[in-house]
C-alpha cells in the first residue's frame, strides 16, 4: 500500500465530502461502493486523521474533513485554471481572465477595460461574473476569479487592492417629486423621507457611507426598502415607495422615471477598487491589469 497521498484520493475524497453518501459518491465516479469504502480508509489511514463521522443513518465531514474539503477545492479549481492556461499561454497575449464584478462596474469601468483588452490583446478571451463583494474576495482567493471590482474598505493580507474609479454620489427621486433639481439646499430637507438602500450584506462599507451622509446632515435615514440591484431601487423610487442615494455613475444606462441630484459638497466618495491575488500566475492578469493601472485617470 502506497503511504502516499496521491490524486485519485483526493478525487474520491471530494465526491464522498460533496455527496456525504458513499453509494452516490461510488456511482458518480463509476467505482464500487466497497471500493471507494476501501480508498477513504486508506486515505484516513495515511493522513492519520479521520475524515469522515459514518453510521448507518449519515455520513458526515469531521473538522479536519471540512478543512480537507475546502483545500482541496482549490487545489482542483487552480489545476482547471492551469489547465486552461496551457492550451492559450505565452507571453500573456493569449489566455483566459476571469472578471467578477459588482453591477456599477458595468457602467464605466468594465466596458472600456473590454475594449482595450479588445484592441491589445484580440486572443484574450474575458469571461464575466457579478458577484457581491465578499463573493467576489472568496473566488479570488480560491483562484475561481483572476480579478474583481468591489466596494470594500480592506482586502485578506494576499490580496492587492487599487482604486480604479471615485465617483460623487447622487440623490434619486421620483421625476414629479415636488421639489426642483436647482431648489436643493442639502439633505436636511429629507430627513422624514423614507430611503431604498443597497443592502448591507452586499455592501456594508457603501451601505455604512450612505448612512453617514445622512447623519452628517442631521438625521438616521428611515430605510423601507434594501435590495443587491440598481434596477429595483430606480423603480422603488419611481412608484414612490422612497428615495435613493447611489453613485452617480448608475444614472448612466437607465430609462426611468426619476431625477438624479449630485451630491457635490459632500466629502464621501464612491470608491471602486480591482483587487487581484498577489502571489498570481496568470500571465494574461498582468498585461490586462498594466492596460486598466495605465488608464485609470480617464475613469476619475
Amino acid at each position: 500500500m502506497s503511504n502516499q497521498i496521491e490524486l485519485r484520493h483526493l478525487t474520491y475524497f471530494l465526491a464522498v465530502a460533496q455527496e456525504l453518501h458513499f453509494r452516490k459518491a461510488a456511482e458518480k465516479l463509476f467505482i464500487s461502493q466497497p471500493g471507494l469504502s476501501r480508498q477513504i480508509k486508506q486515505m484516513e489511514d495515511i493522513l492519520e486523521t479521520q475524515l469522515f463521522e459514518r453510521n448507518k443513518k449519515k455520513v458526515a465531514l469531521t473538522p479536519a474533513g471540512h478543512y480537507l474539503k475546502k483545500e482541496v477545492e482549490f487545489i482542483f479549481n487552480h489545476m482547471e485554471q492551469v489547465e486552461r492556461q496551457l492550451k492559450l499561454v505565452g507571453d500573456g497575449n493569449s489566455g483566459e481572465l476571469r472578471i467578477g464584478f459588482l453591477g456599477s462596474a458595468m457602467q464605466q469601468v468594465i466596458p472600456k477595460l473590454l475594449l482595450g483588452i479588445k484592441e491589445k490583446y484580440p486572443k484574450v478571451k474575458t469571461s464575466l461574473e457579478e458577484l457581491s463583494n465578499f463573493a467576489q474576495v472568496d473566488a479570488v482567493l480560491n483562484d475561481q476569479l483572476d480579478m474583481g471590482f468591489v466596494r470594500v474598505s480592506r482586502v485578506p493580507s494576499t490580496l492587492e487592492m487599487k482604486t480604479v474609479l471615485t465617483d460623487t454620489f447622487s440623490l434619486v427621486l421620483p421625476e414629479r417629486y415636488p421639489m426642483l433639481t436647482r431648489e436643493f439646499d442639502g439633505m436636511e430637507r429629507f430627513a422624514n423621507e423614507e430611503f431604498i438602500l443597497f443592502s448591507q450584506a452586499y455592501s456594508p462599507l457603501y451601505y455604512e457611507t450612505i448612512l453617514s451622509i445622512c447623519q452628517d446632515a442631521g438625521f438616521a435615514p428611515k430605510v423601507s426598502h434594501k435590495s443587491v440591484h440598481a434596477h429595483t431601487i430606480f423603480k422603488l423610487v419611481e412608484n414612490h415607495m422612497g428615495i435613493a442615494i447611489v453613485p452617480t455613475s448608475l444614472q448612466n444606462g437607465f430609462q426611468m422615471r426619476v431625477k438624479f441630484i449630485e451630491l457635490k459638497n459632500i466629502p464621501q466618495r464612491a470608491e471602486l477598487s480591482v483587487i487581484w491575488k498577489k502571489e498570481h500566475t496568470n500571465p494574461v492578469l498582468k498585461n490586462c491589469m498594466e492596460l486598466l493601472l495605465d488608464e485609470k485617470n480617464s475613469y476619475l
